[in-house]
């Protein structure tokens, strides 16, 4: 990923307020709505937050540049920001593990411009309120449509018999969407990715950006805790669960 530093609040940025049409619910949109303000001043978006509870609660905020980058630094230097404003507010009770990251290569989409730039790539979409008595659709995104109640994706779909059919599906109505993982869509990071990076050395003219392949995930881990919890280590991330940094 491109180094550069955070955008300010006073810089305009494109894409930068787009709203998300796919909204996380329960304790998540709580944490979110704490999250999203100070995101933006650094100029970020949020892009969802998860809570789990297996080895420890943790709270798992991804986050993006409008442009969909995000890099270990990116990561860090919203993990600073977050922690004293969740001091302040408290969004869990008990001691739990703060992870900021990536949305990854197959990542979730929230936005309209998510789909947009997805098209032509396979996604999985659960809908909130089914559509001709299903739930759960798989399919290559073929277009995206503005609809006087708000946009649509276009999918195609493919029978076990090899036919295919399509359906236009609410993305105010989806409950969950992302990317799957497949050779091409692995190839178009890459392409993405080394152009930004030449681009990056021709604005610079330094050549001081390193080229990488992209990573499912990029993080960063920082430990929070309250009462007599505060300070406890945070547990290390397995080698299969991409980049991470501990504070």
């Amino acid at each position: 990923m491109v180094e550069a530093s955070p955008q300010t609040a006073a810089e305009p940025v494109e894409g930068l307020d787009e709203a998300r049409l796919i909204e996380d619910s329960g304790p998540g949109e709580r944490v979110g709505r704490i999250a999203a303000p100070v995101l933006r001043d650094l100029g970020y978006r949020l892009v969802r937050v998860k809570i789990s509870s297996g080895a420890g609660p943790t709270i798992q905020i991804m986050a993006e540049r409008p442009d969909g980058t995000m890099s270990i630094e990116d990561c860090e230097n919203v993990s600073v920001a977050l922690s004293p404003v969740f001091d302040v507010e408290e969004p869990m009770a008990q001691a739990y593990r703060l992870e900021i990251s990536s949305p990854g290569i197959d990542r979730p989409l929230v936005r309209e411009s998510d789909f947009a730039r997805a098209i032509g790539h396979e996604a999985r979409v659960e809908m909130a309120v089914p559509v001709n008595g299903r739930k759960r659709f798989r399919g290559h995104l073929a277009a995206v449509k503005s609809e006087a109640d708000g946009p649509s994706a276009r999918m195609t779909l493919i029978a076990d018999d090899g036919s295919e059919s399509e359906v236009d599906l609410s993305i105010r109505e989806m409950a969950d969407a992302r990317l799957v993982l497949t050779d091409d869509l692995i190839r178009a990071a890459l392409r993405r990715e080394k152009t930004t990076l030449k681009d990056a050395k021709r604005v610079s003219g330094r050549g001081a950006a390193r080229e990488t392949e992209p990573r499912a995930k990029r993080k960063t881990n920082h430990s929070k805790s309250k009462a007599a919890a505060r300070g406890a280590a945070s547990k290390p991330l397995g080698p299969d669960e991409g980049e991470n940094h501990g504070h």
